[in-house]
């Protein structure tokens, strides 16, 4: 370009589009930049990808399964196991190839090299070594002592040598272990300990001592055992006496057990028990110097076991069995005055008394089954009511079950563990909770005399009713009685209260059963039980349990007056019609107390019995729905049991029905419209209340009642009279349902109108079909749907138009 051009010639000739265009020109040069950008960035990761995949993993070294310093223990263990298998093989096998004096320079020097190289091990810093070969100095003393009894004392017996060189063993492997030079070494003491458990044991076998001196062995053993625990305080060897005390100890409380269980007289059972008793000073030392208050606990309680066991077995060979029992529940109960004593420590103490707590749950335990026995044993009586008034108690109430042996003294331990709940325990937390099972077992213990004394059957009858009297009284004087401090009354139902009306009902309970013996036994308990609960029902703290126990009991005597008159059952269901009046008017009354719904429940559950009993008798039966109807209506009234409004309305609904049913009615009509129209009322009356209530739901139920039913029974009826009955009805409701626009009747009536006039328009049209020739019926179906075919979006429309007057309608 000539210089000479001037700088206004160049603007005149450079381009420059407007802005419009130059953005759009900058805004697709960036998106070609984006895209490409994008691009990129896919191939390179796909390249790091590929590289990474072609680069070998590294490979973590493999992680050693055996330390050194442990594959260091195996090989010396596994080479002091070796030289000790030698050792034996070369002492018993290649002894008698070297003379005295070569054998004893051979074991001498090696059991002495062997000892004493572990010093010098060990202060080289070579502790594994030392302990190893220590081990194998260990080993030769023993094959030492078994050399010299095969040269020198080879007449000496077997058993007896093996105690005392044991015991030798055993003393000169602690004082090795002991020594300056070697009492860095863990393995010499709990080698000499473990030792010394054999040397007792063998002396008792060797003087061919009797089973007492083989148990008083293994007991002083695990004393020695149990002392060396206590004072040493190397672990190792700490855990080795304590191993061979619990060993020793348990295998001697077992063998002292099994003494005193098996002994026939004063004599031997003197022996076990002093056994015992040493094994329980020994449990009661260790719990007395043990650190851990758990582990002194349960010592302290091992030892107050062991002491029961000891003096109940004295007594038990010069007492009656049936005295076993008691005698060790005395001296359980003697434990109880250790806690008293001051200067035991306190773990000893709570131990003493969780021991006695425990024979006291065992005496329970086996007093249980005669308890047990007496409250449900009765039961079997529901099998053969008045059937004969048996000859006392005890078979009133075994029947056919056998009683148990030696249960004469249950009472006796019934009644000494419910004195000591009452005079023992006297911490404010468990206070309330020992009053309570001294409440019960007290009356357990009155609950069982009649049979265990083998009373009259009208004395047992007698016993408990009186003791349901007096479990009701002991409630309201609880009630009167109890009151927390403050002035304020006490809780709704205490504990100890609970427990009386508890055991109030369980004793009514096993005393119906057990009246079924005999008919006026069975009439006298029921109503005395029922005047009994009903009098209690007049405080109202027990109403809430009182008065259905009252209603239950007038339910089974209304049965057994029936029953005793020979009426029909469905004849007595009338007579327990009463059950449900007479709860149904005091509930009127009681409003909001919690004695209200028990009350009705009970009332209700008495309705049933008498709808049962009445099922064989259809009119009686339909009398006794319509009574219940009545009693549900007139509950109903009251502002908040509205719903059982519509428990009457089925209950005398069903009581039409069976008597219908009773009547050989067979019209469906006669069945339906009891339902239908007062479900049609309730929902006029629902709807006028509820404009916005759903047709459906105000009208539905009650004309598909009726309905359907008939349109069923118009398709099977061969008479022109029903579907004509029906057509009119059906048409009444849609021509009602299309004035009010109302969308229930009219659909429901509409469509039961179009099936009744087809079920009767279906004989012509079949008529009309076989006279028509055959193709006919295929030409109308085509035409039909090329008629459709043809106005489709005109039907569719008119279906959308039905569809929205529909929804326009309630």
């Amino acid at each position: 370009m000539p210089y000479d051009v001037t700088r206004t010639t160049l603007a005149g000739m450079t381009h420059i589009p407007p802005p419009a265009e130059e953005l759009r020109l900058l805004d697709a040069e960036l998106w070609h930049l984006d895209a490409r950008r994008a691009q990129l960035l896919t191939r390179r990761a796909w390249l790091v990808a590929a590289l990474h995949q072609a680069r070998p993993a590294p490979v973590a070294p493999p992680r050693p399964e055996a330390p050194a310093p442990r594959v260091q223990n195996v090989l010396l263990l596994l080479g002091g196991v070796l030289l000790t298998i030698a050792a034996m093989v070369f002492t018993l096998v290649s002894w008698g190839h070297l003379g005295i004096a070569g054998r004893a320079v051979v074991l001498g020097a090696v059991t002495l090299a062997a000892l004493a190289a572990p010093a010098v091990l060990l202060k080289r810093g070579l502790r594994s070594t030392a302990e190893s070969v220590a081990g194998l100095g260990l080993a030769l003393t023993v094959l030492d002592a078994y050399a010299l009894h095969e040269v020198a004392l080879a007449d000496a017996d077997g058993t007896g040598y093996a105690a005392v060189a044991s015991a030798v063993l055993a003393v000169l492997w602690a004082a090795y272990g002991l020594l300056p030079t070697t009492s860095d070494l863990r393995l010499p003491l709990p080698a000499a300990l473990a030792l010394a458990q054999l040397p007792l044991l063998l002396w008792s076998l060797a003087v061919d001592a009797v089973p007492y001196g083989v148990t008083a062995a293994l007991l002083v053993t695990a004393g020695f055992d149990t002392g060396v625990a206590l004072r040493v305080t190397a672990g190792s060897v700490r855990i080795a006496a304590t191993v061979g005390a619990y060993g020793a100890g348990a295998w001697g409380v077992l063998a002292a057990g099994w003494l005193s269980l098996t002994a026939t007289g004063p004599s031997a059972a003197a022996r076990a028990a002093a056994l015992l008793l040493l094994a329980a000073a020994i449990a009661l030392g260790a719990a007395w110097r043990s650190q851990g208050e758990k582990r002194a606990v349960g010592l302290a309680v091992t030892a107050g076991l062991l002491t029961v066991a000891a003096f109940g077995g004295v007594a038990r060979p010069v007492l009656p069995e049936a005295w076993t029992v008691p005698v060790h529940l005395a001296c359980g109960i003697a434990l109880l005055a250790a806690p008293r004593a001051g200067r035991l420590p306190d773990a000893v103490r709570h131990g003493f008394a969780w021991a006695s707590g425990a024979v006291q749950a065992l005496a329970l335990l086996w007093a249980l089954p005669v308890v047990g026995l007496a409250v449900l044993g009765p039961v079997g009586w529901a099998e053969r009511a008045w059937t004969g008034t048996p000859s006392d108690a005890r078979v009133a109430v075994a029947l056919d079950a056998p009683w148990p042996q030696h249960a004469e003294t249950v009472p006796v331990v019934l009644a000494a563990v419910a004195a000591v709940l009452v005079l023992a325990v006297r911490d404010g937390v468990w206070r309330p909770r020992a009053l309570c099972g001294a409440w019960g077992l007290t009356w357990a213990t009155v609950f069982v005399l009649p049979a265990v004394l083998e009373l009259s059957y009208s004395t047992g009858l007698l016993v408990q009713g009186t003791l349901t009297a007096g479990a009701l009284a002991a409630a309201v004087y609880v009630r009167r009685g109890e009151a927390v401090p403050g002035g304020t009354p006490a809780r709704p139902f205490t504990p100890t209260q609970l427990t009386a009306l508890v055991l109030a009902l369980i004793t009514s309970l096993s005393l119906t059963f057990l009246s079924l013996a005999s008919q006026s036994a069975t009439l006298t308990v029921l109503s005395a039980s029922t005047v009994l609960f009903a009098a209690a029902s007049w405080h109202s703290r027990l109403t809430p349990a009182t008065a259905p126990a009252a209603l239950a009991h007038a339910a089974a005597l209304a049965c057994a007056t029936g029953a005793a008159l020979d009426w029909q059952p469905s004849h007595t269901a009338l007579l327990v019609l009463a059950v449900p009046v007479a709860a149904a008017l005091p509930a009127a009354r009681l409003g909001g107390s919690p004695a209200t719904v028990p009350v009705e429940v009970t009332g209700a559950v008495a309705g049933l019995l008498a709808i049962g009993l009445a099922l064989t008798d259809p009119p009686l039966l339909a009398l006794v729905l319509a009574l219940c109807g009545v009693v549900a209506a007139g509950t109903a009234i009251r502002p908040d049991r509205r719903p059982v409004g519509y428990a009457a309305a089925a209950l005398f609904v069903l009581a039409t029905w069976v008597r219908l049913a009773a009547w050989d009615v067979e019209t469906p009509e006669a069945y339906t419209l009891p339902v239908t129209v007062p479900a049609l009322l309730v929902g006029a009356l629902h709807r006028r209340r509820d404009p916005q209530t759903s047709s459906w739901t105000a009208y539905g139920p009650g004309l598909a009642a009726t309905l359907v039913p008939s349109l069923v029974a118009a398709w099977g009826d061969a008479h022109w009279s029903r579907p004509l009955l029906l057509g009119l009805a059906a048409l009444l409701v849609t021509l009602l349902g299309a004035r009010h626009h109302i969308q229930a009747p009219l659909l429901l009536g509409g469509s039961v109108l179009t099936l009744d006039a087809l079920h009767e328009l279906a004989p012509y049209l079949v008529q009309v079909t076989d006279a028509l020739p055959r193709w006919v019926p295929p030409a109308l179906a085509g035409l039909l749907l090329l008629a459709l075919g043809a106005t489709y979006e005109q039907r569719i429309r008119d279906v959308r138009r039905v569809r929205e007057v529909l929804g326009k309608m309630n």
